[in-house]
Order: structure tokens, then sequence, then C-alpha cells
């Protein structure tokens, strides 16, 4: 099987051949139809943060495909099966924050393509219990996205507690920005989004935004209190500016909703302001599989798009780098044609 490794962060991505792994107790093995390109992937390869992850690396949480072998002790997938991997790849299950429906919050999760092998390969092995069915409704190239930039920014808009009629505003349309969107409409929320880009600021207009901000000229936060400000900010772009703006723009009781994370990012914001406004700042990171499962419905439902371009994954390093030139319109994602080496028996599995 092919997959895309990282030996050192930093360095450029290399295809490699490794034989087809067998799932261990709990796990099962998936073969991959398709994975995005999430900036966190890019972080990933360069040892941003200061959890590094596990080198060698495969980078990819949003991988999507098939389950091809049951691990000992699984019971609850079944072979033929498409699922969806997820950042969070594993937690224990038995914490309080588990317990009581926060498992995306567990101090002893790990994730996929951090710190095991994720969704850059033709295979991968899964916890089967955090491979989430996808619909037959959901196609693979539209469920990758949807299994982090969607999960992610589904969750944010639920951690902001927003109210049909209030207003809320994306900072930052792209991969996760252009579900975010449809997200806060979803809820009856008013929508201005935020960009630098023509095309991404019309993208947002396209799906159903309010009304659009072109911070290239304009001072954002001027513009967002013309239009009365905002009750909720969502911070989906990493420039370190933008954090600030989204503070600044806040209406009284406001919310501040940081997702991004950008390499060595500090906030500062006024406490007097904070506190006299009432304003909140909350962290929402990715999201539980009941949420991505409630997003999967909603996509299955028609409620929701995705916007992608396809790439072989041959072509990883120059993904990278339209990602992080701002030339990609929402999500790229990797598609794999591997049905030719799915083994036919029992011997054919062995002879792997």
């Amino acid at each position: 099987m092919r997959i895309a490794e990282v030996t050192a962060f930093g360095s450029p991505a290399t295809v490699q051949e490794r034989p087809i792994p067998h799932p261990g107790h709990g796990q099962v093995l998936v073969r991959l139809e398709a994975c995005g390109l999430c900036h966190t992937d890019i972080h990933a390869m360069r040892g941003d943060w200061p959890v590094k992850p596990t080198l060698p690396l495969v980078p990819g949480h949003e991988g999507v495909g098939i389950i091809e072998e049951l691990g000992e002790g699984v019971t609850t997938r079944t072979v033929g099966q498409r699922v969806a991997m997820p950042w969070l790849g594993h937690a224990c299950g038995d914490c309080r924050y588990c317990v009581d429906g926060r498992e995306n919050l567990c101090e002893r999760q790990y994730n996929n393509g951090y710190a095991v092998a994720g969704g850059y390969g033709e295979y991968m092995l899964a916890d089967a219990r955090f491979a989430t069915p996808v619909p037959d409704e959901v196609t693979p190239v539209d469920a990758a996205p949807l299994t982090c930039a969607g999960v992610t920014t589904y969750a944010a808009i639920k951690n902001a507690h927003v109210t049909p009629g209030e207003t809320v505003t994306i900072f930052g349309v792209g991969g996760l920005g252009h579900l975010a969107v449809q997200y806060a409409r979803l809820v009856g929320a008013k929508v201005i989004a935020v960009d630098v880009t023509d095309e991404k600021l019309q993208l947002a207009t396209e799906l159903g935004a309010d009304h659009v901000v072109d911070a290239r000229g304009t001072d954002p936060v001027a513009a967002i209190r013309d239009l009365g400000g905002t009750d909720v900010s969502v911070v989906l772009a990493v420039a370190p500016t933008v954090f600030r703006q989204a503070f600044d723009a806040l209406n009284r009781g406001g919310r501040l909703v940081l997702v991004s994370l950008p390499a060595g990012g500090e906030l500062t914001i006024p406490i007097f302001d904070t506190v006299l406004k009432g304003i909140s700042v909350i962290g929402s990171i990715v999201g539980t599989r009941q949420d991505l499962a409630e997003v999967f419905a909603l996509h299955a439902a028609g409620r929701t798009r995705v916007i992608t371009e396809e790439r072989d994954l041959e072509r990883v390093n120059e993904s990278v780098e339209e990602v992080l030139a701002g030339a990609v319109p929402a999500r790229l994602v990797f598609t794999y044609h591997t049905a030719d080496l799915v083994p036919t028996s029992d011997s054919a599995r062995a002879a792997r």
C-alpha cells in the first residue's frame, strides 16, 4: 500500500510502499477511499505545537473508507461498512469527561494522524469504537471534510449556544469556514463572513452569508460594527491580528469562540472590557462521535454542501503548498484507488 510519511519535522513528505497491516484487538482495518488535507496536518508535519506528533508520521484525520478486516473482539462494526476516522482516534471511556459526554476532552485520548498513523495512505488501522459509520447518502469525498472541518465547526456553533436571530461572524472562509457559515444559518443566525480573497467571499455569499467583509482594504471591526456588531465571533483564521478583531467586534454578552491554532499563538484581551461587557471566551476543540453522527445526518438530509477538489497522494507536498498559499477554495481531498488490492480470500490475506 502507498503511504505519505514525514520522518523529520519541516521536511517534505515522501510517498512510499508499506505492507498492509493487520488489525489488533478492538481494531478494524480500513481500505481508504478519501482523506481530506486539514491545516492541522501541516502543523503536525512541521512540529509547530508544544505537544509533538510521533515520528515517523503518517498524517491525516479525515479518513473515510471501507472496513476490510475486523480485529479480535470487534462486534459493533462489520466488514464492508463505510466508516470515518476523525481526529479523536481513541478516548478512555472511563474518565469524567468521557462519562459526561465530553470525550473530546479526555486526557488519555490519542489522535489519528498525530499519535498514530492516519489517513495519508491506502489503508489504516482504527479503534473500532471511534470509526464512525457514514450514511449511504454521503459520498466518501464529502464525508472526508465533514470528519474534521464539519464536526469542528458544528461543535463550535453548538458550544457558542447560538440562538435564532443572533449574529454570528465567521473569521476565515475556507475548509472549515464554508461549513461554519452553513451551520450558523441552520440554527437561525444572521451570518457575517470575513476573508481576504474574492473567491472565498463569493463562496460565503453563495452558501448563504447575509454579509461579507473584505478585510484586505476594510477595517473588519468597523465594518461589523456598522452592521450592528456581532454576538458570536468564530475564529478560524490563523493570522494573529484576527483574534483581537474578533473580540473587538463583539456586542455585550458576546462569545469569542477560538478554533484555529496558530503556531505559538497567544491572545491578549482587555480584562476591563471583558468583564463590563460580559464577554465569554470559549475554546472549542473538534467534536464527539455523537457530533459527527449529527453532522453526517444533516448532510445526508441535504442541509449542507461540501466544496472540495480532489488530489492524488503523489501530490501531497504540492497540495500542502496550495493550502499555505491560500489557493484552495475550501478543502483538498486525497482520493485512493485500492479496490484491486482487496484480498478475496483468507489465503490471499495471509499472503500479504
